[in-house]
């Protein structure tokens, strides 16, 4: 029996960053936590460069933080660079990340392979979703139609018979090592740009904004100038700063550094920061406004109330995704409770409901309370990076 050891990942870009962000904090821990060999393939570098700066985005070969960094341009470069990497040509898993199809270089070596009795174990993980089919379709099969080759769906998700969700085995002592340490805060802020704002607001509740452009930010804006306590709100450079600037009547404004005051709202542009250092300020701010799946899956894990901006999908098609997660994770509020997350969810997200920042701030409280239960269910499903691992291993024997 052969030993699990060494991956192929591929990664197209659609998301800006969350397809890649899931990619790469895969990639890395099963470089890191497992200590396998691990190739990535990348169609989009510059996106890759925005949470990983030492990427070189014009290089088609690198190595990063023990992973092994390809540029997938095309399947002429594919088979270059696979010709390059000849020792070895073909690594033991072969991921297509996100339904992205492997390129044909890739599946002839695959082939190759098979016919010599040690096929690579095909994967096709999956977007995160909540949705109850999920564990019925989770680790099934299909042939390929004129290859020996048989692909292997893994879904993420939140239930049993589900491959879970990322989680590094150190992540919940880095929290409570940081939680712990106002040295530890006062380097962020700093890092950030913002120290001094965060002295002299010292009651102010403190907002993450991660989000896609939303017709709603006007009405949430609105609110937070109009709230009783003060908030402090850092959202990074990209599309949701520069409608915040818009908004704030500085449309040329949305670069790191500026700042806006509006009544009880105090707003900072910030750094886009690189993944590993996200963390920190998901840790470090009151409530979290996450966008995608990487970042949402991290604010899972920081345990504070957080809101989910997920992405748009035609014929409303998202939405049925978010009442699915939201149908598990407000199981165990009181009604009204419940009630409130769901209708400031659904307005965020563009669905019929009223936007009332007031309801969601004033259950903040309860809301962590239910954010470590939250963690507590994930826990036992198991991290991701480790069923994937288990799983693959298991189709080689």
């Amino acid at each position: 029996m052969r030993t699990i050891t060494s991956w192929d990942l591929f990664c197209r870009v659609v998301d800006n960053y969350g397809d890649i962000g899931v990619c790469w904090r895969l990639a890395r821990q099963l470089a890191q936590e497992h200590g396998h060999t691990v190739r990535l393939w990348v169609d989009d570098l510059r996106s890759f460069e925005k949470i990983c700066p030492t990427v070189d985005a014009k290089a088609d070969a690198q190595r990063i933080s023990g992973v092994d960094i390809r540029h997938w341009a095309d399947d002429a470069q594919v088979a270059s660079l696979l010709a390059a990497d000849a020792h070895p040509a073909l690594h033991d898993v072969v991921i297509g990340a996100f339904a992205c199809a492997v390129p044909e270089p890739m599946l002839k070596l695959m082939a190759e392979r098979a016919s010599q009795g040690s096929p690579p174990v095909w994967i096709n993980l999956e977007y995160l979703s909540a949705e109850k089919w999920v564990s019925e379709h989770h680790a099934m099969q299909s042939p390929h139609l004129r290859l020996p080759l048989v692909k292997h769906f893994f879904f993420p998700g939140f239930a049993r018979n589900t491959g879970g969700v990322l989680r590094e085995s150190h992540l919940g002592a880095q929290r409570k090592t940081f939680e712990a340490s106002p040295a530890a805060h006062h380097a962020l802020w700093h890092r950030l740009g913002v120290d001094d704002l965060m002295r002299d607001c010292p009651d102010a509740l403190r907002v993450s904004l991660f989000a896609y452009a939303n017709p709603a930010l006007p009405t949430l804006v609105a609110q937070w100038e109009a709230s009783p306590q003060p908030v402090v709100c850092l959202v990074p450079e990209g599309l949701v700063a520069k409608q915040v600037a818009e908004l704030l009547g500085d449309a040329s404004g949305a670069q790191t550094g500026a700042r806006w005051t509006r009544g009880n709202l105090n707003v900072a542009v910030v750094p886009f920061v690189p993944q590993e250092h996200y963390d920190p300020l998901l840790w470090a701010c009151d409530i979290n406004f996450v966008r995608g799946e990487d970042s949402f899956v991290r604010a899972q894990w920081a345990l504070k109330p957080f809101v989910w901006h997920i992405y748009p999908q035609s014929d409303d098609v998202h939405l049925t995704k978010l009442d699915a997660f939201l149908t598990r994770y407000t199981a165990a509020l009181a009604e009204a409770d419940a009630k409130a997350l769901v209708a400031f969810w659904h307005a965020w997200n563009g669905a019929p409901a009223s936007l009332n920042w007031a309801d969601f701030a004033s259950m903040a409280a309860r809301l962590r309370a239910r954010a470590v239960t939250w963690e507590q269910s994930l826990m036992q499903l198991g991290d991701l990076a480790a069923n994937l691992v288990a799983f693959c291993q298991k189709q080689v024997k």
